[in-house]
């Protein structure tokens, strides 16, 4: 191996651009066919009449992007596959409030997800709240997902990071200006379908590589990349089962609530379909992200066997560039196959830029001029609407470039920058819906302080030395690099020496860890709590809203449900212990007026099957 890039055939440009013309085929079909995007209600949602298995693939790759296409897998390659762990509370998540979220959202036919918190906390204040921290979400959610495949692109073929960074943007700005939500599913569901070719091709010939998939994983747990299980409480540890599954489960029912998903939910045309869209969701959601966790072990154990690390001898300047590095150098002899990555990656930012772009287009408009304007017509409110993708299309371009100057993975990097207004606002959601005594000062001021305190740690842990004790493990060997007297730092730690472990002790749940490099400060007072795990980020937020929000709510006159509030409560003993007797119920609910539970419940689902003959 040299330290020159692998260049791509013509072949490869070929495929990968043939994605980006059928995605924006897609787009103009739609722009040509139905109601050709004339109302806010096709634009937006689909005039509520989507088919269940489009929208549920959309719905995964949503939250799925570069992210998870090589960001998982750097991950596994630097930290192990520790991180496999998420999908436990996830998945936990999804099965106890799938019913719950549904039964929630979709009744209210919402458009914008911050609607149901003006509705819930009679307030517009704190629906504008919800809304601006959603659009910063969204905004830095973006601009990391345009990160990723550009990055990898410039590893691979020297294309300039801008480049890629415009190319991207542009491709997803315009097929969801013209085609608007039916062209973002439908493009979803064509690059679902190239993205699992591009991951099974190189798992399938990464393993033939190696000398079998049994070879690969006794590599990578001699290497003790198999650390699954640490059960150490310590909220230091990068990565243990608590705060991975803890945080797995917090994330998941953030994303269930956040407008992506609720636009999905209300495109639905009755609760069962909508329910069912989450059901095939979550299963295959938890098969993406082991994939790729497995193509990080299948990544590390390739070079291995090859006996130099790319990232250890300076071959790439970025753990964000292992996998597309490893699938030039696998394809070298087979013409088009790194073009069919590159085109699966590309899709996958593509389904989350689109998403993302729709969604803030329905917050502006729904949540920041409508509530503030006079009545508009169809037409001026489209406009409007298409307006904004592209403006947020150029924010998303400019936050992409000031991501680039931030070290790490895009799992660490998205994870503490977005948990600083996810978890936060989750929380907002968890204690409207929660929590009928939730006031709406107790909500505004609750979130509040969620934002400042889970910012300031983020913050604080970025720019504190030695605030993150370095966790990764020894790096595959570089004897035949054949590069001589390679020096080049791996992105942002310095290594000292390692710690010697065994097998045994891995699998016990020790984390192989580097000492701190000696010139590192010593940290003190304020400063320990930016030793906390990244993962914890987000469960910081949601209990500073629910344990301030209570106090705040409690101090200045707590929420009295009135008639009819309860559709806006989630009644969790109705829904998980519904086989139990009324008496008890009532008992359960603490007294607040679900306005019996079981029969709400029972009536929704005749209500349901109505819906269902009337649809047929």
């Amino acid at each position: 191996m040299t330290n020159e890039k692998l260049p791509l055939h013509l072949i490869d440009y070929v495929i990968f651009l043939i994605t980006i013309f059928i995605s924006l085929g897609i787009g103009v079909y739609h722009a040509a066919t139905g109601g050709k995007q004339r109302t806010t209600s096709e634009f937006f949602v689909g005039d509520r009449k989507m088919s269940v298995l489009p929208v549920a693939l959309s719905m995964m790759v949503t939250f799925e992007s570069s992210i998870l296409m090589i960001g998982t897998p750097a991950e596994v390659y630097v930290y192990g596959i520790q991180i496999i762990i998420e999908t436990f509370g996830w998945f936990i998540s999804y099965v106890l409030t799938l019913g719950m979220v549904v039964a929630l959202i979709h009744p209210l036919k919402l458009t914008s997800a911050y609607e149901y918190l003006e509705r819930r906390f009679k307030s517009k204040y704190v629906r504008i709240l919800g809304t601006l921290i959603g659009i910063l979400y969204y905004v830095a959610y973006l601009g990391i997902v345009l990160f990723g495949p550009a990055i990898a692109l410039e590893a691979v073929s020297g294309v300039p990071l801008w480049l890629s960074i415009i190319e991207v943007a542009g491709t997803a700005v315009v097929y969801t200006t013209i085609g608007g939500f039916k062209a973002v599913v439908w493009a979803d569901v064509f690059q679902t379908l190239i993205m699992f070719i591009g991951v099974a091709a190189v798992l399938i010939k990464g393993t033939m590589r190696i000398g079998g998939i049994g070879k690969s994983w006794s590599i990578a747990q001699n290497k003790h990349r198999l650390n699954f299980f640490d059960f150490r409480s310590d909220p230091t540890l990068r990565h243990t089962f608590w705060c991975l599954s803890i945080n797995g489960f917090f994330r998941s029912f953030g994303l269930l609530v956040n407008q992506s998903s609720v636009q999905r939910i209300s495109s639905m045309p009755t609760q069962s379909a909508a329910r069912k869209v989450l059901i095939i969701t979550a299963p295959a959601f938890s098969v993406t992200l082991c994939l790729a966790c497995v193509e990080g072990i299948v990544a590390y154990s390739y070079f291995d066997v090859k006996g130099c690390d790319p990232l250890e001898s300076g071959e790439i300047r970025d753990p964000n560039q292992i996998i597309p590095y490893m699938v030039t150098d696998l394809f070298q002899e087979q013409v088009g196959m790194s073009g069919l990555f590159l085109a699966s990656l590309f899709s996958a930012s593509l389904s989350t830029l689109s998403s993302g772009l729709s969604s803030l287009s329905v917050l502006v408009l729904e949540d920041l001029i409508k509530p503030f304007t006079q009545p508009m017509s169809e037409f001026r409110a489209t406009l409007i609407a298409k307006a904004t993708v592209v403006c947020f299309g150029i924010v998303a371009v400019v936050i992409a470039f000031l991501t680039s100057l931030i070290g790490g993975t895009l799992v660490q990097i998205a994870v503490s920058i977005l948990a600083s207004f996810h978890g936060p606002l989750a929380g907002m959601f968890m204690f409207g819906a929660f929590c009928p005594w939730a006031s709406s000062k107790g909500a505004f001021g609750g979130t509040i302080i969620g934002v400042i305190l889970t910012l300031w740690i983020c913050i604080g842990q970025m720019t504190t030395d030695g605030s993150v004790s370095s966790s990764e493990l020894p790096p595959a060997p570089t004897d035949l690099c054949m590069i001589p007297n390679f020096t080049i730092p791996r992105f942002n730690h310095t290594y000292s020496s390692v710690t010697p472990v065994s097998t045994t002790d891995i699998l016990n749940g020790y984390s192989t860890s580097f000492a701190k490099d000696a010139s590192s400060p010593e940290i003190s007072g304020v400063q320990h709590m930016y030793t906390m795990s990244y993962q914890w980020f987000s469960t910081v937020g949601i209990a500073s809203v629910f344990i301030c929000g209570s106090i705040i709510s409690i101090f200045t006159g707590i929420n009295k449900p009135q008639e009819g509030d309860h559709i806006y409560f989630i009644s969790v003993f109705d829904h998980l212990f519904w086989y139990l007797p009324e008496s008890v119920l009532k008992y359960l609910r603490c007294g607040i007026n679900y306005q019996n539970g079981k029969r709400i419940i029972k009536e929704g689902q005749e209500h349901e099957m109505i819906m269902q003959d009337s649809v047929s």
